[in-house]
């Protein structure tokens, strides 16, 4: 009986520490969009949802997760945003997808987004974004999808994007980038349509022939 007794307090005892880590988990992933939130001017209160008071993000609209109470999307796409992307993203583990097209988002690309090791979609197009394309996103060995056309980016692509074995769709088309394009791994198969109207970006990497930062600044 004392053993029964003794199993049964573990299991409590086991049930409260999985609890606890699972609520600190989501308390860590509202902070992480709550800083998100706070950098972003919002003239329609699509974010008004997102209190930091509550214990999970879970509740908040415009955000997805799974059983675990992780977030795995946040789609706020064509929300009428401005401001700017925070390094706190990175902190979203088990993040999927991560819709933030056509707003008005300023700034770079926080390099911390390649910790995203989840990510399946990374859609960015039709924002105001400058700066690089960071070689840390060739870390999200899960990716598909990587939108960033219609911004302002410049740079090279990183020859790191050439080892995500999974990438299907690539469109980096109306911004400032320069170099060449890659021709190798999923490039092979990406149209050239996707990279177009770049002033600087030149044509398909010839291997051996062109050096991959050329023109490129």
């Amino acid at each position: 009986m004392e053993l029964q007794s003794l199993f049964f307090s573990f299991l409590f005892c086991f049930s409260l520490t999985l609890t606890a880590v699972h609520l600190a988990a989501a308390n860590s992933e509202g902070d992480a969009l709550y800083t998100l939130k706070r950098s972003l001017s919002d003239p329609d209160n699509v974010l008004q949802s997102w209190d930091p008071t509550l214990v999970s993000p879970c509740t908040w609209f415009h955000v997805t997760c799974n059983q675990n109470n992780r977030v795995t999307r946040v789609d706020l796409g064509n929300s009428n945003l401005s401001g700017h992307l925070v390094p706190e993203l990175g902190k979203l583990e088990h993040l999927q997808y991560l819709e933030l097209y056509k707003n008005n988002i300023q700034g770079t690309i926080p390099p911390e987004l390649g910790n995203l090791k989840s990510l399946v979609s990374l859609d960015l197009y039709n924002n105001n974004i400058s700066g690089t394309i960071p070689p840390s996103l060739g870390k999200l060995k899960n990716l598909v999808f990587l939108r960033l056309n219609d911004n302002r980016l410049t740079g090279p692509i990183p020859k790191e994007l050439v080892g995500i074995s999974s990438l299907k769709v690539v469109d980096v088309s109306n911004n400032n980038l320069c170099g060449t394009i890659p021709t190798s791994g999923p490039f092979e198969h990406i149209p050239l349509n996707n990279f177009e109207n770049n002033p600087r970006l030149e044509g398909p990497e010839l291997l051996g022939l062109v050096s991959y930062d050329t023109n490129c600044s």
